[in-house]
């Protein structure tokens, strides 16, 4: 039985840190830290400003590479002549319920309508801010013939909501498409849509690799863990690492879920080790994501960005490879 799986059919995360937070820690946080603690200031919401998207329609060539943030961790990646949706997430809250739960701060950087044909979406696990029925529903409707890849257990979920062309992928499966390699990679997370329900299906990161050697890795939702430098070194280093940097307070619970912006970067590192030479390494871009878009947690919406700034200064590493996008923004390489 492979380190991830159950005997029970469920999965777990292989490495020292994988226990999950329980339902106690749910609600010591709910209850305890959020009535005790004091509350972060957040900042006005015009601050998150949007950019107008400027990606090729209705493909970009197939020697470029880019990227435009949706918001959330929904990216429109196009690469090697693909159209990609990571994580496609369009409703208004992260929730079962459309009156209440997280509401989105900023609008979609891109509306559904202005999308090109999407080839296919990515999807990395099953909770509400990244698995978002609506979403899913009018992604369907627009874009019939797209492909959509998931790891284990959300299938029937999705051809519940339409989707024709799905395939359940378990970590280090691999998949070719038109040109481009999808491979479903370890992350360090959990599932569940209800109480009852988790760990039951499977949660991943993405490497997408196209034939022309340009690469995007899409974390998914992480916490930091060991598996960055094998991911790397089985795929890496990548023109675009999709890199979560926010939801990380507080740390006795959400260590086990998220990354700090000083992990990210360190596991980007890992992703990217050193070539050598500054022509090898001066296209590896840090693509930082799942913030600023949903108030998931306890840090100032603010501040994982700010963090992240002060962590790249400290490592040395140029500021051209920080890809810091506002919402809707496109940003590309050839």
């Amino acid at each position: 039985m492979k380190s991830h799986h159950t005997p029970s059919g469920h999965f777990q995360n292989p490495w020292p840190t994988r226990p999950p937070p329980g339902h106690t820690n749910v609600l010591r946080w709910a209850l305890a830290h959020r009535t005790t603690r004091p509350k972060p200031v957040d900042p006005d919401p015009e601050v998150f400003s949007r950019a107008t998207p400027d990606f090729p329609k209705p493909r970009a060539e197939r020697d470029r590479m880019v990227l435009t943030w949706i918001g959330h961790s929904t990216f429109l990646v196009q690469v090697g002549g693909l159209n990609i949706l990571t994580d496609p997430m369009w409703s208004e809250r992260a929730s079962p319920l459309r009156f209440v739960g997280p509401k989105r701060w900023v609008p979609p950087g891109v509306e559904l309508d202005d999308l090109p044909p999407i080839d296919v979406v990515v999807l990395s696990h099953d909770h509400y801010d990244h698995l978002d029925s609506w979403s899913v529903g009018q992604l369907v409707r627009r874009h019939p013939e797209a492909r959509w890849l998931a790891p284990l257990r959300l299938g029937r979920f999705l051809r519940r909501h339409g989707a024709a062309a799905v395939a359940e992928m378990d970590w280090w499966e691999e998949l070719g498409m038109h040109g481009v390699l999808f491979a479903c990679v370890p992350a360090q997370h959990h599932s569940a849509r209800g109480i009852v329900n988790r760990r039951r299906s499977l949660w991943c990161g993405w490497a997408m690799l196209a034939d022309d050697g340009k690469s995007v890795y899409f974390a998914g939702d992480t916490a930091y863990f060991a598996g960055f430098a094998e991911i790397g070194a089985r795929y890496g280093p990548f023109d675009g690492s999709l890199m979560p940097i926010g939801g990380y307070l507080p740390r006795e619970y959400m260590k086990f879920l998220h990354m700090t912006p000083e992990e990210a970067i360190s596991g980007f590192a890992e992703l990217n080790p050193a070539q050598g030479t500054r022509e090898a390494q001066r296209e590896r871009a840090f693509v930082p994501m799942h913030w600023g878009t949903f108030k998931l947690t306890d840090e100032a919406m603010d501040e994982p960005p700010a963090l992240l700034e002060q962590e790249w200064r400290k490592s040395g590493a140029s500021r051209e490879k920080l890809w810091l996008l506002r919402h809707g923004e496109t940003r590309g390489i050839r």
